[in-house]
């Protein structure tokens, strides 16, 4: 990863576990039905490539890629509500795109609620497709909600 840390965006730098408390708060002020602490650490664990974005001390925003079988999955791309429609979505999403090349991913992949229409007009912008529908994915306040799945093609 330090290959990749010379080509980030200022501001980004890897996640690590002392800005769990940080990513925690900016999940649950974010969503209704955040990731658990669990979830971060088995993130943790496995060696996902995570970043934070970072401005004035404070974490803003993370991002969370899994890859495998030269695939990319973006688990997770969250900003915080005081800090979005600032950037930093698009800064995390470089990083993870930077991060997949250098991993040599082939293709990379997402979920989005499909009520999230800021982050899907960032994932289009930055060249993802959509690519299917997962039917009551997520949970929602009154039942599910339906997921697009973007992709984007890296080679």
């Amino acid at each position: 990863m330090n290959a990749a840390m010379e080509r980030m965006p200022a501001g980004i730098r890897v996640m690590s576990v002392d800005d769990l408390a940080a990513v925690l708060a900016i999940e649950n002020s974010a969503y209704d039905f955040p990731w658990t602490e669990g979830i971060f650490e088995d993130c943790f664990r496995v060696g996902y490539p995570s970043w934070v974005y970072e401005q004035d001390s404070e974490v803003k925003g993370y991002g969370i890629l899994s890859v495998a079988a030269g695939e990319g999955h973006i688990l997770n791309l969250c900003v915080r509500p005081d800090s979005q429609h600032q950037g930093i979505g698009k800064l995390l999403l470089e990083a993870l795109l930077l991060t997949a090349e250098i991993l040599d991913v082939s293709a990379l992949f997402l979920e989005v609620r499909v009520s999230n229409k800021s982050a899907i007009h960032l994932y289009e912008k930055l060249g993802f497709n959509e690519v299917g529908l997962r039917q009551n994915y997520y949970p929602a306040k009154k039942g599910r909600e339906d997921a697009v799945v973007l992709a984007k093609q890296l080679v």
